[in-house]
């Protein structure tokens, strides 16, 4: 199993990217999570196989059709504690 946490930056929030990456996430057989930052930009952490986790993070680079992603940027250090990850559920949870 692979842990992918991420941040993806540009127009991607007001646009339905929660709820396209929650459908993919669950599409992909992931577990994981996905909210809004209140820098602008998206924060998802994903866990799965490999070779989901890569087919999860390719299709973030483009996201859904009114997103304008800029980047995705690992999270390397959370400013606070991340939310759990439920096995088996990809969720949209409360933005910070």
């Amino acid at each position: 199993m692979t842990i992918c946490h991420i941040k993806i930056i540009g127009r991607v929030q007001g646009i339905g990217f929660r709820r396209w990456a929650e459908d993919i996430g669950a599409q992909l057989h992931l577990s994981g999570w996905v909210r809004n930052t209140s820098d602008g930009a998206v924060e998802i952490m994903a866990k799965g196989e490999q070779t989901s986790i890569n087919q999860f993070l390719e299709k973030c680079h483009t996201g859904p059709t009114f997103a304008m992603v800029l980047g995705i940027q690992p999270v390397i250090m959370p400013t606070s504690t991340p939310p759990p990850i439920e096995e088996g559920v990809f969720k949209i949870v409360a933005s910070i």
